[in-house]
């Protein structure tokens, strides 16, 4: 502890000058620069300082050399050795020391592959015994390396923050303002250029541009770090920026959640959500556009929508995971150490807090998210964020895991369906967490702050990375963006339709398909009808039992009259219990649900359409079912070789039930060619639509136009249906217009 108290106050402050002078001598470590007389007698003692002589061994690429210093508190021997192009491994007496293009080289080998000291230095002896180098010490290699090429890494750091932090004293500054800051913080303009790093950010609202920037949230399980259960080491924290929220942010915000949700900070027993009744109505929440049953049902299919879940054990695991927020750039905000079991929301909330602290008052933000759907409806109905702050929140959900939202959230939340996202997908985190797949073995057994500091030296180097690439990705996405905007364009244009008939067009189905339904009941109104029709069936069946018993006992035709007439008063009550219910569930039914059981009892047509509607749910779900398992399948890589094993059959299982699918596609276009032919028939009610077949190879894609998601054909039919139901011009005009958007 007293060595990292030495190198943290003491030496790596008084290296960062002499480094950065190094690098501008050396050209970036190219050339090897040897020590001048005068600068040899600059590091002689004017004082009366007490003097000790070190002999350190200086490792090379292919040699060992020894080197005798003489050094002292004036003249210290880790800025003696920076001055000769090594670093130390120790602040006050090294005995080791690394050249410093050496040490390069390990840093940028150690962001492309998993970092191995152990490895590397048996590797470095090894290579120097077969040139005739030896140390003297077993295993004295792998500890001083180790230690001076993390001290080494923390000089590289803190002079960049040096750097960095010169550039934005002499940056002009706009004016002050008594309303808060008139521009982004210097760490978001330090964070992403493109996004954060106009002055004159406010222009580009001309261009009817909304939100002002894009953000995306997500949650990574499997960066992971395992409890120390036997004690060790000393690990405390680096001087280095990083992109990590503090714990007092984080346990401010979980603090501020509980109390606004009325929950206590213990642990106490789970509380159970209130079961809707049969009466209970369907509505809108306030604030929110889709009803509330259909976010009840995006919140099912999402297991982060569900904090209670475990999805990593807080028993083994002391930090359960990453929660990280993204610009559009895929270039790192923040990011949360995670230590509950569950993606509970106050690590988004805490992220999303340390991002409007760091915007103007006016700036807008565009947050994607997989469950965004959920996270605006909790912000609404508890409050967590001010007005002030959730009215410049434009919320959006992931592309790549829109499947999971029903079709009212999709077009609402889907960010293909809201102007202003353009062409962000919202899986930034998702790329992020890929990079990052390499260091899950290795932060599995590290120290807290050793994993902070090896997934900040990581940010960086993407930083970096990115920063170099900016110029490319621009111009691929731009001329993207340009060909499809052209392309569908000039598809609008062939169409010949008036586009402020189609922006009508689609508002009114925006309004028509988010509806709340007339009446929530624990099953929806086809089941209902469905149960009915095969209770009167069993009806039917117990009435004709009823009459051969009855006709049996008038014709004598009985062995065992006693037994015959028990067996008769059974039958009559099983015939009065049935009736009761079917009486019952009758009762219940609304007005349009009884005309529809008229009309179903005798056409045929609502019948075939009726099991077309309930084939396509199961679709759905199955579909829903196999994305999520091939989404924990493409994770495999993160995991390890225990639950691997399970990947297999998960595997196994994706592939089972892919042709279970095709059959029910099948299945399910046969009925629409029987709705067809019926239509045709005139068996059908007036203005009634032909659903749309399912392509069996698409359908697997699940895209947001898709043919699975609208219910074109199956729901009741409308006396004048609108041309966004009916005309496929209107609705294919409406594609190319919110693409164009």
């Amino acid at each position: 502890m007293n060595q990292w108290r030495r190198w943290t106050t003491e030496v790596i402050p008084s290296l960062i000058a002499p480094y950065l002078a190094y690098l501008r001598k050396s050209t970036s470590l190219r050339d090897q620069i040897e020590l001048q007389p005068d600068e040899v007698a600059a590091f002689q003692c004017k004082s009366s300082c007490r003097r000790r002589v070190l002999e350190i061994t200086c490792v090379l690429f292919n040699h060992i050399e020894i080197l005798r210093i003489d050094c002292c508190t004036c003249a210290p021997a880790p800025l003696q050795l920076l001055s000769r192009g090594y670093f130390a491994c120790a602040p006050i007496a090294p005995s080791l020391a690394v050249d410093l293009q050496l040490l390069e080289l390990v840093k940028t080998l150690f962001v492309h592959i998993t970092p191995n000291t152990t490895a590397w230095c048996e590797t470095l002896e090894v290579f120097l015994a077969g040139c005739g180098y030896h140390l003297t010490t077993k295993d004295n290699l792998r500890r001083r390396f180790g230690n001076t090429y993390h001290w080494y890494s923390v000089l590289c750091m803190s002079a960049e923050d040096q750097l960095s932090n010169l550039i934005g004293t002499h940056h002009p500054l706009s004016p002050p303002s008594t309303e808060g800051l008139t521009r982004p913080s210097d760490y978001l303009r330090s964070r992403c250029p493109i996004c954060f790093g106009l002055d004159d950010w406010r222009k580009s609202r001309t261009l009817n541009l909304k939100p002002d920037v894009h953000t995306c949230i997500d949650a990574c399980f499997t960066q992971k770090r395992s409890a120390d259960q036997c004690g060790g080491g000393p690990d405390p924290s680096n001087p280095i920026r990083s992109v990590f929220l503090s714990d007092d942010e984080v346990t401010s915000m979980e603090v501020h959640v509980r109390s606004c949700r009325g929950r206590p900070l213990d642990r106490g027993r789970k509380r159970k959500r209130p079961a809707a009744t049969e009466e209970e109505g369907d509505d809108y929440e306030d604030g929110m556009q889709v009803p509330t049953s259909v976010l009840d049902g995006c919140g099912e299919s999402f297991l982060a929508a569900d904090e209670k879940r475990e999805k990593a054990s807080t028993q083994f695991f002391a930090d359960t995971g990453v929660m990280a927020m993204l610009c559009r750039h895929d270039r790192v905000l923040w990011l949360a150490n995670m230590r509950s079991a569950g993606e509970k929301q106050h690590y988004a909330l805490a992220l999303i807090k340390k991002l409007f602290d760091n915007l103007p008052t006016d700036m807008t933000v565009g947050l994607l998210y997989d469950i965004g759907c959920q996270l605006h409806r909790s912000c609404l109905k508890y409050r967590l964020l001010d007005d002030v702050v959730l009215r410049r929140i434009t919320f959006a959900i992931s592309i790549f895991h829109a499947y999971g939202h029903q079709w009212a959230c999709q077009i609402i939340y889907h960010p293909r369906k809201c102007e202003g996202f353009g062409l962000s997908d919202g899986e930034g985190c998702e790329r992020l967490w890929s990079v990052l797949k390499h260091l899950i073995a290795l932060l599995r057994v590290s120290g807290f702050h050793q994993r902070l500091f090896v997934l900040d030296t990581q940010v960086r180097h993407l930083d970096n990375k990115n920063l170099s690439l900016y110029g490319n990705w621009l111009s691929r996405r731009w001329n993207n963006c340009v060909k499809k905007k052209s392309t569908a364009a000039q598809a609008l244009r062939e169409l010949s339709v008036n586009e402020t008939c189609v922006r009508q067009e689609w508002k009114s189905q925006v309004e028509y398909q988010t509806k709340p339904l007339p009446r929530r009941s624990k099953t929806n109104n086809d089941e209902e009808i469905s149960k009915i029709l095969s209770l009167e069936k069993s009806l039917v069946e117990i009435d004709g039992a009823l009459r051969r018993m009855e006709t049996q006992l008038c014709m004598g035709n009985v062995d065992n009259l006693t037994e015959h007439n028990l067996r008769l008063i059974e039958e009559r009550a099983h015939r009065s219990r049935v009736a009761d219910t079917l009486s019952c569930w009758k009762t219940q039914l609304g007005i349009s649900q009884r005309t529809c059981l008229e009309q179903l009892r005798r056409n045929v047509y609502l019948q075939v359409r009726l099991d077309a509607q309930a084939l396509k749910t199961r679709i759905r779900e199955r579909l829903r079912q196999r994305k999520f398992e091939i989404e924990k399948l493409e994770r495999s890589y993160r995991q390890t070789v225990n639950e691997r094993k399970l990947n297999y059959h998960v595997d196994a299982a994706i592939q089972r039930r892919n042709p279970t699918i095709r059959k029910l596609v099948s299945s399910y276009n046969n009925l629409c060619t029987d709705l067809s032919a019926l239509i045709r028939q005139r068996c059908s009610p007036p203005n009634a639509i032909p659903p749309n077949p399912i392509s069996p190879i698409s359908i697997f894609d699940l895209d947001i136009d898709a043919d699975i998601w609208e219910d074109v054909g199956l729901n009741d039919v409308v006396l004048d249906p609108p041309d966004w139901l009916a005309d496929e011009v209107t609705r294919a005009a409406i594609k190319l217009l919110l693409e164009i958007d």
